[in-house]
């Protein structure tokens, strides 16, 4: 299986990471698709006038339900298509995700996550907004939208239709593959780590764990995108709430050694010389992981927050704007702290297994055990909530590609297919399966950010408006 999957793996990566710097800077190579994802995030950023500060206030009252309105049409609220899609990247991205990077590039790769999460904010909001703005009602009553929807309704709009519709079929395959790598195979490959680390029969048998896993996630999937929100809407915030607090408390116990840290953060960023191979290295790494755990740019995400409940596209822009705040800058920081504090990423250490094999969730894990001896074992079976999370988000996300591929009367296929990657996964090494998961992921990326170059305006025009009716006070007279 992994033979298998290292050749795959070797394939997409000369397509997609094929690297812009030959040599310019010693050793330091930069891959086209983590340029492509820079550009993008601070092109968009500026275009919009930093709409991901002007609006931070007011998208927190859209999101506790301030401007609700009797016009609202879609399939879920706001706040659910917020946790549903932060259940996609609240969790291994974070947690597992950060350790990787830090292992990887140094403690210098944080200060890169959390620039990479201020500019992802910008890329969210325009993703989403597109989403809302060229989203369709199906026969069926269910609502398609993302990525899919907007490369080939936008461009179609502007006399490009064959052109869309060649970017849209290529940002769903690579759904559909991001779908069963990040969404699926990583998550299961991590939390069968981690879980071995504290029930040994896994260790011995980990296909058997996939299957119990296999067999929860299939009753959830399958009822739907409403019981998938209505699942995230409880486990999401009760995990970040426990995660949050044990970090908090484990930097209160370590407060002497922040400031270090910080300073160590701040000072490896800008090194000429690190473990990722000097400053471009570590910017890479940092702004890879930080795609890994937003999937800002990615497109995915706008898949979900298409089904909810809104008058003005912009409006849940807005919303998604949060989620790149939450799970790169607060949590990914609060968690790289946490890990640089601790000492638990140095590659001579005492967990060095776990720094040389990737196991970012076991080795994340061992640094809240070295403050809160019995915590690792409630964060191991939150891990595997965590992960759990995800992959209900992310089969949706897979699904929705699948069907604008192939149709409504298929997907029951793409589940069955998406359920059997669990029990994959759980026999397969976790680097492998990093490798694998984010050269799918990042594909996404590709044809999504050209969509979202082209059809930047149309997000431009509906901001005008909205923000013209603010200030005016018309929203606030809509609002029940």
């Amino acid at each position: 299986m992994d033979n298998f999957f290292e050749i795959i793996n070797g394939l997409l990566a000369s397509v997609f990471f094929f690297d812009m710097f030959f040599g310019m800077m010693g050793e330091t190579k930069m891959p086209f698709i983590v340029a492509w994802l820079i550009t993008g995030g601070v092109f968009l950023t500026f275009r919009f006038g930093f709409i991901n500060v002007r609006m931070f206030a007011h998208s927190y009252k859209i999101i506790t339900g301030k401007y609700k309105t009797a016009d609202d049409v879609g399939e879920i609220t706001p706040f659910q298509s917020l946790t549903t899609a932060l259940s996609a990247t609240v969790g291994l991205g974070n947690i597992a995700g950060v350790a990787i990077a830090i292992s990887i590039g140094g403690p210098g790769a944080t200060f890169w996550m959390i620039l990479a999460g201020f500019f992802g904010m910008t890329l969210k909001f325009t993703e989403v907004t597109l989403a809302q703005i060229y989203r369709e009602k199906r026969p069926d009553g269910r609502i398609m939208g993302g990525a899919m929807q907007y490369l080939s309704k936008g461009f179609s709009a502007r006399g490009y239709a064959k052109s869309g519709k060649f970017l849209a079929i290529l940002f769903s395959v690579f759904a559909i593959g991001g779908s069963l790598g990040a969404g699926n195979a990583f998550q299961t490959s991590q939390a069968v780590s981690v879980i071995s680390e504290r029930i040994p029969f896994f260790e011995t048998y980990p296909i058997v764990f996939g299957i119990i896993l296999a067999t929860i996630v299939g009753f959830v999937i399958i009822g739907g995108i409403k019981r998938i929100a209505s699942t995230a809407e409880k486990i999401v915030p009760l995990m970040v709430v426990i995660y949050l607090m044990a970090s908090l408390w484990i930097l209160v116990i370590n407060a002497s050694e922040v400031p270090s840290a910080i300073t160590l953060i701040f000072n490896e960023a800008f090194a000429t010389s690190s473990v990722a191979g000097g400053f471009i290295g570590v910017l890479v790494v940092g702004f890879q992981r930080a795609s890994f755990s937003s999937e800002a740019g990615v497109g995915s995400a706008a898949i979900v927050h298409s089904t909810a409940a809104v008058k003005y596209p912009v409006r849940q822009g807005m919303v998604a704007l949060y989620e790149p705040f939450i799970d790169t800058i607060v949590i990914c920081t609060i968690t790289a702290l946490v890990i640089i504090t601790t000492g638990v990423y140095d590659p001579t250490g005492a967990f060095a297994h776990l720094v040389a094999e990737k196991e970012g969730a076991a080795l994340t894990a061992a640094a809240y055990g070295t403050v809160i001896s019995w915590f690792p074992v409630v964060l191991s079976f939150s891990i595997v909530l965590f992960a759990f999370s995800t992959m209900i988000s992310w089969s949706y996300y897979g699904e929705r590609s699948w069907t604008y591929l192939f149709g409504e009367k298929y997907t029951l296929l793409y589940k069955l297919i998406f359920i059997s990657f669990t029990v994959i996964a759980s026999v397969t090494s976790a680097s492998v399966m990093l490798n694998f998961s984010d050269l799918l992921f990042l594909a996404m990326a590709l044809p999504n950010l050209i969509g979202l170059y082209v059809l930047q305006g149309d997000v431009k025009a509906n901001l005008n408006v909205y923000l013209s009716k603010w200030k005016d006070g018309e929203l606030d007279r809509e609002a029940l």
